[in-house]
């Protein structure tokens, strides 16, 4: 494509033929606030599950998508309902009732949809609003009795919410589950009950899944309409060939100096650390600290305060290594991370794959390292031959 020449072309088209300018979106077929949100945001084509739900013919219909983390879930569910909540210019109307509600299992990822919401529909002049536990409930009431057209949330608060009658469902076309099996997995399936069975029946419900365990098939059975359609987009396996993989025999002693060593010797922009229990998050980042490489932990113990501190220290590149705990790494996406270390052996291929799914995203390559202490060789070996992943062993770099 000629870019000077597509310029000029579509510069002629708009002002000469204006009722064909929908043929020279760079989008055909989204709504014209979408589209430019999209190449304003540098997209040049969108991903396969963004291709998968934004199909005209599925326009209104109720789907299990299921796809991998770092596949463009997030503008994907964004794109399938804009047909639900914009009007015919592709804007939406004055902020009241919410239109549409989004639910994921942790306050990280529930935030992060709404940034992406925010500039997705920035165009069509949407309000959004959070209901998300760990923040100041007072302040997300006067926001939703303000108005807005999208409300993201979390299972416990927002099951609050309606209790307590703060939230008006009345007008909702759309809920979407995102990361439905973590949900179900950090049990809450009472809440997901409980907010669907107060939503109104005629409303459309998107359910987004890496797996589709017996759980998620019958919690869409219960509450999907009957001609829901089920989507599968990739596989773990497609994702994961973006990552490299290494398994590093150490001694157990050795452990906390050889994730220093491979820190500096990829010195990449952002890295994650993961560790399996709080104890040993907290000492990590301090020995990484000393060293002098900025470190950040993700672990229950911390407030949500210093958890909004620790991931806008990565994204604003103040941080560079990032230490947490399988639980409070979950939902986290961080653009441009490129290193993945498993201080601890996870303790299943699915949590492995969890894991190294932090990096090797959209395309982007990433590498995932084991570090194997004494007598785990036989654990690690397990670990990847379940995943059917393959790994370079080696020794970490002196």
């Amino acid at each position: 494509r000629d870019t000077a020449y597509t310029s000029e072309l579509k510069a002629t088209m708009r002002g000469v033929f204006p009722y064909a300018w929908w043929l020279m979106q760079d989008f055909p077929g989204l709504p014209k606030t979408l589209s430019a949100a999209l190449s304003e945001r540098g997209y040049k084509d969108l991903t396969a599950v963004q291709v998968a739900v934004a199909d005209p013919t599925l326009a209104g219909v109720d789907l299990l998508v299921s796809a991998q983390t770092g596949s463009g879930k997030t503008v994907g569910f964004g794109l399938a309902m804009a047909a639900d909540v914009l009007d015919a210019d592709g804007r939406l109307g004055r902020p009241a009732a919410p239109l549409a509600v989004v639910i994921a299992p942790t306050r990280e990822l529930a935030l992060q949809v709404r940034r992406e919401f925010d500039w997705l529909f920035a165009k069509a002049g949407i309000v959004t609003a959070s209901a998300v536990g760990g923040m100041d409930q007072r302040t997300e009431r006067r926001a939703l009795e303000r108005g807005a057209h999208v409300v993201v949330a979390t299972p416990g608060r927002l099951r609050d919410h309606i209790m307590r009658g703060v939230i008006d469902l009345g007008d909702l076309q759309t809920v979407v589950l995102d990361e439905a099996d973590e949900m179900l997995d950090m049990g809450f399936s009472d809440d997901l009950e409980y907010i669907l069975d107060h939503t109104p029946e005629n409303r459309r419900t998107l359910m987004f899944s890496a797996t589709v365990p017996s759980g998620i098939a019958k919690l869409a059975q219960s509450y999907q309409k009957a001609d829901a359609q089920r989507r599968k987009v990739g596989s773990a396996a497609a994702q994961h060939t973006d990552i490299s993989y290494q398994a590093l025999h150490v001694a157990p002693s050795d452990i906390e100096k050889a994730i220093i060593n491979l820190l500096r010797y990829h010195d990449v922009p952002t890295a994650i650390v993961f560790a399996n229990t709080r104890t040993m998050v907290a000492r990590l980042a301090a020995k990484l600290s000393n060293r002098g490489l900025s470190a950040v932990s993700l672990s229950g113990e911390l407030s949500q305060a210093e958890r909004n501190n620790a991931m806008q220290a990565l994204r604003d590149n103040r941080a560079q290594v990032c230490v947490a705990t399988d639980v409070a790494a979950r939902g986290i996406d961080l653009p441009g991370l490129d290193l993945v270390i498993h201080a601890d052996l996870p303790s299943n291929a699915e949590a492995l794959l969890h894991r190294s799914g932090r990096t090797g995203r959209a395309g982007r390559k990433g590498t995932s390292i084991l570090i194997v202490p004494g007598r785990q060789r036989s654990k690690a070996q397990r670990l990847l031959g379940t995943a059917k992943l393959q790994a370079k062993w080696g020794a970490p770099p002196s």
